[in-house]
């Protein structure tokens, strides 16, 4: 038979997938995959399934409800100061990956470069491989995760269609600088190149950083599209409600490709995010202070049981490196130990990486029960102390 595309098919089993098949096999705590173990605002799921009885429960506008897109641009206004125009520069999709596939098959012709900065989000190389981009990556790396500024300008030329840019940064945890959003912004306006922004944890950033869009920055509000989510702003993944906001010129290709992808998105979720949107601020400094403390929990029990953790400044998500406990493998062993003798599971940093060879740093998720990370830490430190 003929084989199936080929660059799809070179993809196995995600360590996601590989190390909470194993975790339930065990019956260990997971602190690998990343997302609550809340439910969400009950006023909001409410909403939904109230919208649901009362309909409608057909098509929507495929940009998505006026509602929905008037309170993203508000949302643009209120926390960044953005002047946007919901009917021309906004745009729901079902989910940001979503929205992110929509933005690679939109904007990329088969040659094109495309630079990503590791360690990445796993869906985004098969991507922008399948649209057919040529990847130019960077890293930052862990203990220090320090943008290489020099390797970076190395990674942009002529040939450079865009930049897919993560910040909150998932697994680093890294919130970018000003000083660093500006030498990015220099690059992207010198090389005539656009920035996509996966920007998903930008309500979940700590010790009063606060999150800065690249779309801010002068000449970027023509060259960016920005990327948020419902499931992370409102801690209700399975939604799976995004949202975009682009310049006009750039979000009309972007919708052709959201057209033969889903088309649209479920009216009653839509309606439930417009009415989270437009919370007052209380919501907003809760979600942030709230996830803060579960950092602060978790981080204080890793270093209890002799681990030295790594700076989170925003999104889920703490490293540490597994020297500090003496161990002697790399990480993809560390994990399938600590589930099997620990009973705890974290995700390897190495799969964030191409070359893998960023071996001796764990990832831990602490947007869970308190209860829950203090029984993940007393396992730890009962097995490493």
């Amino acid at each position: 038979m003929k084989p199936a595309n080929s660059i799809l098919s070179s993809y196995g089993v995600t360590v996601f997938e590989t190390m909470s098949r194993l975790a339930i096999e065990t019956g260990a705590i997971n602190l690998g995959q990343g997302f609550p173990d809340d439910n969400g605002p009950e006023a909001l799921r409410q909403l939904a399934a109230d919208a649901v009885m009362e309909g409608p429960n057909q098509y929507p506008p495929m940009l998505g409800i006026p509602e929905l897109r008037q309170a993203v641009a508000a949302h643009n206004k209120r926390f960044y100061g953005l002047d946007v125009d919901w009917q021309t520069e906004v745009m729901v999709t079902s989910g940001a990956t979503e929205a992110l596939a929509d933005c690679l098959l939109a904007l990329i012709e088969p040659g094109d470069e495309v630079v990503l900065i590791e360690p990445l989000y796993d869906s985004y190389l098969p991507m922008v491989r399948r649209a057919g981009g040529i990847p130019k990556l960077v890293r930052v790396a862990p203990p220090e995760w320090e943008l290489p500024r020099d390797a970076l300008a190395a990674a942009f030329s002529y040939k450079t269609k865009l930049i897919l840019f993560n910040s909150p940064q998932n697994p680093a945890a890294k919130v970018y600088a000003l000083d660093e959003l500006q030498f990015i912004a220099d690059l992207v306006e010198k090389y005539d190149a656009y920035a996509v922004c996966d920007e998903v944890y930008e309500h979940i950033v700590f010790d009063g950083a606060g999150h800065i869009p690249l779309m801010t920055l002068p000449g970027m509000r023509e060259r960016c599209v920005r990327i948020g989510s419902a499931g992370k702003t409102f801690s209700m993944t399975a939604w799976k409600v995004g949202y975009m906001t682009a310049p006009a010129h750039l979000l009309g290709a972007i919708a052709k490709a959201h057209q033969f992808v889903t088309f649209t998105t479920p009216t009653n979720l839509q309606r439930a995010v417009a009415a989270g949107l437009t919370q007052n601020d209380t919501y907003f400094d809760t979600l942030m202070n709230d996830q803060q403390a579960k950092r602060d929990l978790i981080e204080s029990g890793l270093r209890d049981a002799g681990f030295e953790t790594l700076h989170t400044g925003g999104t889920y998500f703490l490293s540490v490196d597994i020297r500090s406990v003496g161990f002697e493998g790399d990480d993809v062993e560390f994990c399938e130990h600590l589930i099997r003798d620990a009973g705890v599971a974290a995700i390897p940093l190495s799969a964030f990486y191409q070359a893998g060879d960023v071996r001796h740093f764990v990832r831990f998720c602490f947007c869970k029960h308190d209860d829950v990370l203090g029984a993940a830490a007393a396992k730890l430190k009962a097995h490493f102390q």
